[in-house]
């Protein structure tokens, strides 16, 4: 009988990995939005983790390179509710 995945990683003393389940779909964690750059207007599309809830960081425009202040509101539920971009 072969060994389920859950025995090898207790054998082994790994923590249990999260895993949203099937409902969850692929963009569960990871979502892909389209915020304009507050310097050079132009559109650019940032990866945002929604695992680690609501954050803000600074990431570079990918045209102009300036940075910006990314703020990333994240409800109770995990679900993206608001992006903001402002000069850093």
């Amino acid at each position: 009988m072969p060994a389920k995945e859950t025995d090898i990683d207790r054998q082994y003393g790994l923590e249990p990995v999260f895993e949203p389940g099937p409902e969850a779909g692929n963009d569960a964690l990871q979502r892909y939005v389209d915020v304009q750059c507050p310097y050079c207007g132009e559109p650019i599309g940032v990866q945002l983790d929604l695992s680690a809830g609501s954050q803000s960081y600074i990431e570079d425009c990918q045209v102009c390179c300036q940075p910006i202040q990314l703020s990333v509101l994240v409800n109770d539920s995990g679900e993206l509710d608001a992006v903001e971009a402002a000069r850093a």
